[in-house]
């Protein structure tokens, strides 16, 4: 059996951001300095927004899907609100192997730069003789939805991974300059790769090219821009 055959699932980790727990209701009247106020991690306006809706850890299903060739079925998503946890591979026979790491972005930019090196004291590693607990919860899709538009648009394939993280890009922009409400970003996001996927303008990956590609782009956020007027009035 080889490696790849012997992988049941990945685990893909979530801090649940600051909303963690939060109802829908509680979550209609956020405000954008709420939203940036992350319990673990330091990643500026743009990642700490996608992290609080959910939407970075729907980008990275896509990309885990793309990298490693599993379906999608068998990525799951977890909330472990320490971010000490960051993946998890489970094999076959139940066992499962765990990559971790204190909250540091400091370490998978000098993997990512060094590979397949790694460089010396680039962060402090786990205190083992230090206790401390480490918690998994189920994500609330209902809630937390931007999985599943995310889910949507990979299984698509083609142009839609594009449209849907152009139209993310508005939309957190919109956010940031207080023009749509927090539940408004998913929400609108997921209409523009509904109309996407559903139209004409959706190229497969059959049919894909770069000139393509931008212009999927292009549309989606102008369709964006049309559904933030439309919400901002």
């Amino acid at each position: 059996m080889c490696i790849r055959d012997s992988v049941k699932k990945l685990i893909l980790t979530a801090s649940g951001g600051p909303f963690r727990g939060k109802s829908k209701s509680e979550l209609e009247k956020v405000t954008l300095e709420e939203t940036l106020k992350h319990p673990t991690w330091a990643m500026g306006q743009v990642v700490t927004i996608n992290s609080a809706t959910l939407m970075n850890k729907g980008l990275e299903v896509i990309e885990a899907h793309l990298l490693f060739g599993i379906d999608f079925k068998d990525i799951e998503v977890v909330v472990h609100p320490q971010s000490i946890v960051h993946s998890m591979v489970e094999f076959v026979d139940g066992s499962t192997m765990a990559q971790a790491s204190p909250p540091n972005m400091k370490v998978p930019i000098a993997l990512a730069l060094s590979w397949p090196d790694r460089l010396e004291n680039i962060s402090p590693a786990i205190d083992w003789n230090k206790a401390s607990n480490w918690n998994f919860e189920q994500v609330d899709e209902k809630v937390f939805s931007a999985l599943n538009v995310a889910r949507k648009a990979g299984q698509a394939a083609g142009t839609a991974p594009a449209v849907m993280n152009a139209a993310n890009e508005e939309c957190v922009a919109s956010f940031i300059e207080r023009k749509l409400s927090f539940l408004s970003i998913v929400e609108i996001v997921n209409k523009v790769l509904e109309k996407h996927i559903s139209s004409g303008q959706f190229i497969s990956n059959s049919d894909l090219t770069i000139d393509k590609l931008f212009a999927a782009d292009k549309q989606a956020r102008v369709d964006t821009k049309q559904l933030i007027s439309e919400v901002s009035k």
